[in-house]
């Protein structure tokens, strides 16, 4: 099987959120089908994809029926079990590769690998009883926040520990399950990278991004970032060592803390990201374009802009101001198609553009 896809071709896509369905969208742009496989049923993007499969990761012979009806496999977020994947790469290639995603599935994983190639991150510790975490506390510190090392997202399995009083009744929160404890970064503002590598090791990256956090979720993106042209530059810098040693193919998102000592990785996500959501109307390429083109072996688009945007996230009623919203001048409305509206539930966003 030729490594680059021919126009017709299938993407195969694991999870069927709002992430798989604006993937799919940009995939048919280019040509290309798209096969969804799901354990929810009427996912977002199965109203865009071609085929949707609806089956539990654990479904070892859904998924070799999934593998063997596309040419790839990709994702569009990180937590599949190992045995899902072991299943699928018998039978196709999997973009990103299957070490991207294990170690941004575990927080230390993560933070070694980037210590290792020499970036810096915050101050951390592994635990599990509550003995490591008073050893953890003296070696970190507090204020720090304690997370569970796998499966936490938008602010879940968490919890500040701003004194010792809040050590014991943080550590119940984790539910037994292995954690870390992170310390807490003097940091001005956090920004984000989306980069993009491609099969023939090219690397292409947008403009950082200012990120803010309402409750733990991403609130919205400002372009251009408050940054020097030299922090801009180590953003991409950083960016693009992180993708290279892991020899990347696809769109990763990286979260950076601008300090006064210089740029310090928050986190990882080897796929599309929310913060990236404003190349849809800032870049002839978005990045959702640009994960497919990576995957499917396709030349890497111009990541370079064109205009200002603001990414404003609409999260549970938020949504109800699109009436509102579709009235301003410039502002781009993308909704994902979920019908039910629930607190902290991610239902669309909106790009506003200042044109340059």
């Amino acid at each position: 099987m030729s490594d680059v896809l021919q126009t017709g071709a299938t993407i195969g896509i694991l999870g069927g959120g709002q992430l798989g369905r604006m993937l799919s969208v940009a995939a048919s742009r280019l040509g290309f089908k798209t096969h969804i496989f799901e354990p929810g049923a009427n996912p977002p993007a199965g109203h865009v994809a071609d085929r949707v499969t609806t089956a539990p990761y654990e479904d070892l012979n859904a998924l070799r029926t999934f593998a063997a009806s596309v040419d790839v496999v990709t994702y569009e977020f990180e937590n599949v079990p190992t045995e899902a994947l072991d299943a699928i790469e018998a039978l196709r290639p999997i973009r990103p590769n299957r070490r991207a995603l294990a170690i941004s599935q575990d927080r230390i994983l993560e933070k070694d690998f980037l210590n290792q190639i020499g970036l810096t991150t915050a101050p951390y510790a592994a635990l599990t009883t509550a003995a490591e975490l008073e050893a953890a506390l003296l070696k970190v510190g507090h204020p720090s926040i304690l997370k569970t090392t796998r499966l936490g997202y938008d602010g879940k399995g968490q919890a500040r520990i701003m004194s010792l009083a809040d050590a014991a009744p943080a550590l119940a929160s984790m539910n037994g399950a292995p954690s870390v404890l992170e310390g807490f970064i003097d940091f001005s503002h956090e920004v984000s990278v989306i980069a993009a590598r491609g099969l023939d090791g090219s690397v292409a990256c947008y403009d950082p991004g200012e990120n803010v956090h309402k409750d733990g979720i991403l609130a919205t993106t400002t372009i251009p970032a408050r940054l020097s042209p030299s922090q801009r530059t180590d953003a991409v810098l950083l960016a693009a060592r992180i993708l290279n040693a892991l020899d990347y193919v696809g769109v990763m998102g990286v979260e950076l803390f601008a300090t006064p000592q210089g740029l310090i990785v928050n986190e990882i996500a080897p796929r599309v990201h929310n913060s990236g959501h404003w190349t849809q109307n800032g870049c002839a390429v978005d990045q959702f374009e640009q994960h497919i083109r990576a995957v499917a072996g396709w030349p890497l688009g111009d990541g370079s802009r064109f205009a200002d945007v603001v990414m404003e996230n609409l999260i549970g009623d938020d949504v109800l101001r699109v009436p509102a919203i579709a009235k301003e001048r410039d502002a781009a409305i993308h909704l994902y198609g979920k019908a039910e509206v629930k607190p902290g539930r991610k239902m669309g966003h909106v790009n506003r553009v200042k044109r340059t």
